[in-house]
């Protein structure tokens, strides 16, 4: 049985660079793509250059301004990425019998038969460096190695613009083993913390006390022992979506919102987002949750078991029940989402199918609803929903509604 052969590819800080290379007068500069300073929310990404200043994606906005404030700040815009993750991803799939997606950025590439030897797939590796950069002008990262930890470790070894190989276990290890636990897969923060407090501070730590970190750690730290040794067998999978458990879409306000009049109304356009997401993939969900975080950031979340999660109309109805039902306080942020799901093949629906006059029962519901939005707020919202639907639009409309709602 031939070995694994896996490329794990990683573009360089990727957001930042799609406006980098659309407005070249941010070359250089410190970019920061996420919320503004003068909002909530938290970076997405950014350049390099700010990196240099401690910023980090995650990242509160107010720690990154405290850090950063010369940077220049600036929205996401999810519809260019996801454009331009599209091409990216047309380019890698040339090269894999099978890709793992792990982001828009990011994916691992099983080439074992693709490229049947090593150095082959080291060619190919170059070749997806040359087109990337080549076909969309920008930068990525690329490791070849025997396994997945392996490959996104060598990813990770020359950051940006890198190149790497691992080739077999026993290089792996020697790459590593005086590095901190952290080196490892799995290994987040907590975990290494644990392991601090017992002496455990390097991978030649792990290795050398396999036996405790095994009895004190159990299945976690036979795993961790192992990719301790170079050992990790993963394949990689093609993402599907019917793996998913479930699926949400949820709004952080700018300021706390104590009018459940106007939670009603954004749960419309978050049931509508939650079914768009659901049907382009053909997921069936069998039940609805509502998330809350309120201003003490205190966070709860209700659920209802229902017969079918189908509809935006289902969503927003049992949606506003479980509002019904909770605490009336200063909301922060508001979700709605769907679980217990299934994939079947179903139809792909449109915005047409929201304003249908001859529809069901539930889109009647969402027609009503989305008439009653149009004269509160004075937006034309069934006409522009596919526009709303998209991240940093939909995110936009709401703050409009917060800043123009009237009872």
């Amino acid at each position: 049985m031939q070995k694994q052969i896996i490329i794990h590819v990683d573009m360089d800080a990727f957001y930042a660079a799609v406006e980098v290379r659309d407005d070249p007068s941010l070359r250089g500069k410190p970019l920061i793509i996420g919320s503004l300073p003068t909002e909530r929310g938290v970076v997405a990404t950014c350049s390099y250059e700010a990196r240099k200043f401690g910023v980090h994606s995650a990242q509160n906005i107010k720690e990154a301004y405290r850090l950063c404030p010369h940077g220049v700040y600036m929205h996401p815009n999810f519809d260019k990425y996801r454009q331009v993750s599209a091409q990216i991803h047309e380019i890698w799939n040339d090269y894999a019998v099978r890709m793992e997606s792990i982001a828009l950025d990011e994916a691992y590439l099983d080439v074992t038969y693709s490229a049947g030897s090593f150095e082959r797939a080291c060619e190919m590796a170059r070749e997806i460096k040359s087109r990337v950069l080549n076909e969309t002008g920008l930068t990525c990262s690329v490791g070849v190695a025997y396994s997945k930890t392996a490959a996104k470790t060598a990813s990770e070894e020359k950051k940006p613009d890198g190149y790497f190989e691992i080739p077999t276990a026993e290089a792996f290890v020697d790459l590593i083993i005086d590095r901190p636990v952290r080196a490892l897969y799995t290994v987040g923060a907590k975990t290494a913390e644990k392991l601090n407090k017992i002496g455990i501070y390097s991978v030649r730590d792990i290795r050398d006390r396999r036996d405790e970190v095994i009895e004190r750690f159990g299945k976690h730290g036979r795993l961790i022992t192992e990719l301790a040794f170079g050992i990790d067998e993963r394949k990689v999978i093609a993402y599907k979506p019917e793996d998913a458990k479930s699926l949400s879409r949820e709004v952080t306000f700018q300021e706390d919102v104590d009018n459940f009049g106007l939670l009603r109304d954004v749960l419309v356009l978050l049931a509508l987002s939650v079914e768009d997401r659901a049907k382009r993939h053909g997921l069936h969900g069998k039940g609805i949750t509502l998330k809350l975080t309120y201003f003490d950031m205190q966070s709860i979340t209700r659920s209802r078991v229902v017969s079918s999660a189908d509809h935006a109309g289902t969503i927003y109805e049992e949606t506003v029940r479980l509002l019904e039902q909770v605490d009336k306080r200063p909301v922060r942020l508001v979700g709605a989402g769907i679980y217990n799901m299934s994939g079947e093949e179903g139809r792909q629906l449109t915005i047409d199918d929201y304003i249908d006059e001859n529809g069901s029962e539930k889109q009647q519901l969402i027609e009503r609803r989305l008439d009653e939005l149009q004269q509160r707020y004075g937006l034309d919202f069934a006409g522009h929903m596919d526009e709303i639907l998209h991240g940093g639009v939909m995110h936009k409309t709401i703050e409009y509604m917060r800043k123009h709602y009237k009872e």
